[in-house]
């Protein structure tokens, strides 16, 4: 395996032996190794711990499974591995954003954090069940977690891998649990605000750093914790090309209190458009992303950044995913506090012009996790219910839309029934279950980011998804984190203090509408390629008539609602495979 993996670029950590232990691509900041014992730990990713933390804690491990206590107190977002009297620990991130896949190869486990990696040492063919079933919109949970390869398994982000001394006998154990949504706003924003701030300055130690300046709270939050710690920073903003769109006004209304910071503001025009450059997209990535719709926006800075010295770049993201919370609480909370709810469902139905009707069968519906995806296997090509149904609910209901063949929809249903079978949420509550789907949803898609971006030079970086902010906000009651009448609360109430409150006291959010809508109508002659060559029409799963004709009509009213995003993310991953070898592994900065 390892001169498979051989490359002037791979680097190694060796056994005590002085086998190979570790094999990857990985800068000297970017991973920490200590040795205690029969000990050996390895931090990889972005993490503050010493070498000589890192010994001490080796140096206090018995058996592998102690090291839940470091995984569950590590401060930023890396991969833990360790080794003990033969045996080995792998795991990734809580929130996703790391992820650990396993196979056999000659018998032997080995884990990477690529699948595309371990299908190619193993020579695996495409699951194209699996394909299918990433057509879906959206794609529901457990569904992501199967690779996309046969013979190739993902380790739950929740749990690590153990791989005995034999290296044949595997398990796989749990090591974190969501915690419980007891804590009020006000005691627990001081730790938010903390877990953020620590967050920020595991990448802020020096150097130059820029971050995205959008003018929301997510982003502004960032660029002032940013602008406490040692690193220069430069803060970035692309305005909307939509002239009602504010973000612009008030990224400078954030500049005007960072007098120390650059503050570049990109012409507007020159702002990718979704869709953009979709024929360019050539990224080696280990499964389809509907973040390729965007992958021109994400990317465009880059070249200007690293001209002025950058060494990471940081976002805002994850901040929607924390900051407000799943409305479908109120299922439960209906059950316990029914004055409460109803007065909060009058204003959420205000808000966000929902039906009573639908609003009483969602609220009604006492499904379990697997009824609801088994009957969702049965509806496939059905219309799509109205939003106040996931809302409420488990979820959106997934649906298989008109341009998917039978093949394509059987293939899809067949996999939506197999996970049906044995599925379990992501928590009991309805609820907790979809605050955690919107994270691990969010940090699948930046997780491939993270990977184009540091292919093009800037690692990017995402503060908010890190476990240790996650679980802080996590803990606080559903009902003060989403209501309908204030916006974001739980941010506001962190960064009281750290942020001035005039950049506090914004409560809109731009919707680039106006760019989606423009982008349709300015790259429909890329769309009409891609399908006129499709991959997915290759394999039997689209159409490609039926999306020749959409192309034609970018002015379609649903297609404003993003549901092409699957199947173009698929269709560009199919075109993206290399027909050789891949990559080695890059872990990147996250």
């Amino acid at each position: 395996m390892a001169r498979l993996l051989a490359t002037p670029a791979a680097r190694t950590v060796s056994h005590p032996s002085g086998r190979p232990w570790l094999i990857g691509q990985w800068t000297d900041d970017e991973i920490t190794t200590a040795v205690a014992g029969d000990t050996r730990l390895a931090v990889i990713g972005s993490s503050p711990i010493t070498v000589d933390q890192l010994t001490g804690e080796a140096d206090r491990v018995r058996d592998l499974p102690a090291l839940d206590w470091l995984a569950r107190s590590m401060v930023g977002s890396a991969h833990l591995i360790g080794a003990l009297a033969g045996e080995m620990r792998v795991q990734g991130t809580a929130s996703g954003l790391r992820l650990v896949f396993h196979t056999r190869l000659n018998g032997i486990t080995v884990a990477a954090d690529r699948a595309d990696l371990l299908a190619s040492l193993t020579g695996a063919d495409l699951d194209e069940r699996q394909v299918a079933a990433r057509m879906l919109w959206p794609v529901p949970h457990p569904l992501p977690d199967t690779p996309v390869w046969h013979g190739v398994d993902a380790v739950p982000a929740d749990s690590y891998l153990l791989v005995a001394q034999d290296g044949r006998r595997t398990r796989v154990s749990r090591w974190w649990t969501p915690p419980e949504p007891r804590r009020s706003l006000a005691e627990q924003a001081p730790v938010i605000g903390e877990a953020l701030t620590a967050a920020v300055d595991a990448r802020t130690c020096g150097g130059v750093v820029s971050a995205d300046l959008s003018g929301g709270l997510d982003s502004t939050s960032m660029c002032f914790l940013a602008a406490r710690g040692d690193a220069e920073l430069i803060a970035s903003t692309w305005p909307g090309r939509d002239p009602a769109d504010d973000d612009l006004d008030w990224a400078r209304r954030a500049a005007a209190h960072l007098p120390d910071v650059e503050h570049v503001v990109w012409p507007a025009e020159q702002s990718p458009l979704v869709y953009e450059k979709l024929l360019e997209v050539d990224d080696p990535l280990d499964e389809p992303t509907i973040g390729a719709m965007d992958r021109a926006r994400v990317l465009s800075h880059i070249p200007g950044l690293v001209a002025k010295g950058s060494r990471i770049h940081l976002t805002g993201i994850g901040g929607d995913h924390l900051a407000w919370s799943s409305e479908a609480h109120f299922h439960t909370l209906l059950r316990r506090r029914p004055l409460f709810a109803l007065r909060q469902l009058r204003g959420f139905r205000a808000l966000f012009n929902w039906p009573l009707g639908g609003m009483v069968r969602a609220l009604a519906d006492n499904r379990s996790y697997r009824r609801w995806l088994t009957d969702a296997a049965a509806d496939l090509r059905a219309p799509a219910p109205p939003p106040v149904a996931g809302a409420l609910g488990w979820g959106e209901q997934p649906r298989m839309l008109g341009w998917a063949t039978p093949q394509a929809v059987e293939a899809a249903r067949g996999v939506l029934l197999d996970a049906a079978g044995t599925a379990e949420p992501l928590a009991p509550d309805r609820g907790q279950h979809a605050d955690l789907e919107q994270i691990r949803d969010g940090t699948r898609i930046v997780r491939q980011w993270d990977q184009m971006c540091a292919r093009e030079g800037l690692p990017m970086a995402s503060p908010f998804l890190d476990d240790r902010v996650i679980e802080a906000c996590l803990a606080v009651r559903p009902e003060e984190r989403v209501t309908p009448w204030r916006y974001k609360p739980l941010l506001v109430a962190a960064m009281s203090g750290l942020v001035p409150a005039e950049c506090l006291a914004r409560t809109s959010k731009a919707q680039a509408a106006t760019d989606a809508a423009a982008g349709l109508r300015e790259h429909r002659g890329d769309l009409l390629e891609l399908w006129q060559n499709s991959r997915l029409a290759q394999l039997g799963l689209v159409d490609a008539d039926q999306l020749v004709a959409l192309a034609h009509r970018p002015a379609t009213p649903e297609l404003g609602k993003a549901i092409l995003y699957s199947t173009i993310g698929c269709e560009v991953w199919l075109r993206a495979l290399p027909a050789g070898g891949r990559e080695p592994i890059v872990t990147g900065h996250s």
